[in-house]
C-alpha cells in the first residue's frame, strides 16, 4: 500500500504545464517521484517554469503549440528524441472564448475546438508508440483535462468551450475502449473553480467565488494534484474511461 500512489521511475508529459492546472499537476507528479516534461506555447514561460520546478525533481521544457496537428506531431517528435517510452500523458492545454450568441465568431469556435478537443486526440495518437512502449511493463496513462462546463450548464455564453469539454468527456470514453487493448488507460478530470490564468475570476476574486461553492472554497493546488496522482498511479489502474469531477459540489448545486 505504501507504493500505491508512487510515481517513482515514471515519466510524464503535461501540456499547458507552465501555469495553472497544468503546473499544479506537474508539481504533484514531481513530488511523487516522476520525471516530468512540460509543454506550452510560450517558450520563455515554459522554460522558466521548468527551471523553477527542477528544484523538486527532474523537469524539462518542451515548448510547442499543440493547437494544430503539425504542432502535436512536433511535440511528439521532440519528446521521442529524448525518451523511448511515455508512462503518463496529460492533455491539459486549453482555451476559452466568451461572447454573445448574436456575435459569436467562427474564430472563437475553431480556436477552442482545435485546442480543447482535437489536440488531445491527435497528440495521443502521435505518442501512441511511446505509450505502448511504457505499457509493456504496467499500464500507461492518458489523462485529459475536461471541465465541469462539459458536465452541467454554465450561464456564461462560452458556447465552443462548453461543447468542446462535453465532447472531450465522450471522447475519453471512446478512446479508452480502444487504448485499453494496448494496456493504456484513458481517463479525465473535470475541474471546477481553480485559480488560473484561464479562470481569472477564481484567481482574483476567490472569496466571492467561494460563496457560490457548496464546500465554501475554490480548489487548491493539492486538490488538483491529488486526483491527477491518483489517476496516474497504480491506484487508478482500474479507472477506465471515467472523468472525475473535482468542483466542491458545484455541479450538484447547478443540477
Amino acid at each position: 500500500m505504501k507504493d500505491l500512489f508512487s510515481l517513482q521511475g515514471r515519466t510524464a508529459l503535461v501540456t499547458g504545464g507552465s501555469r495553472g492546472i497544468g503546473r499544479m499537476i506537474a508539481t504533484g507528479f514531481l513530488a511523487q517521484g516522476a520525471r516530468v516534461y512540460i509543454s506550452s506555447r510560450k517558450a520563455d514561460a515554459c522554460d522558466a517554469t521548468a527551471r523553477e520546478l527542477s528544484s523538486m525533481g527532474p523537469c524539462f521544457s518542451l515548448p510547442a503549440d499543440v493547437s494544430t496537428v503539425e504542432g502535436a506531431h512536433s511535440l511528439a517528435a521532440a519528446y521521442a528524441a529524448r525518451e523511448g517510452a511515455l508512462d503518463i500523458l496529460v492533455n491539459n492545454a486549453g482555451a476559452a472564448w466568451g461572447e454573445s450568441f448574436e456575435t459569436f465568431p467562427e474564430k472563437g469556435w475553431d480556436k477552442v475546438m482545435d485546442l480543447n478537443l482535437k489536440s488531445p486526440f491527435f497528440l495521443t495518437q502521435a505518442l501512441h508508440v511511446q505509450l505502448k512502449a511504457a505499457a509493456q511493463q504496467r499500464p500507461a496513462k492518458v489523462i485529459n483535462i475536461a471541465s465541469i462546463d462539459g458536465v452541467s450548464v454554465n450561464p456564461l455564453e462560452t458556447y465552443s468551450y462548453a461543447a468542446s469539454k462535453a465532447g472531450l468527456i465522450h471522447l475519453i470514453k471512446r478512446m479508452s475502449l480502444r487504448l485499453v487493448q494496448d494496456n493504456i488507460v484513458v481517463s479525465g478530470i473535470a475541474p471546477g473553480a481553480f485559480a488560473s490564468e484561464m479562470n481569472k475570476v477564481a484567481r482574483d476574486h476567490g472569496d466571492e467565488v467561494a460563496r457560490r461553492i457548496p464546500s465554501g472554497r475554490i480548489g487548491s493546488d493539492e486538490d488538483m494534484a491529488g486526483v491527477a496522482i491518483y489517476l496516474a498511479s497504480r491506484a487508478g489502474d482500474y479507472v477506465v474511461g471515467q472523468t472525475i469531477v473535482v468542483d466542491g459540489g458545484v455541479t450538484l448545486a447547478r443540477g
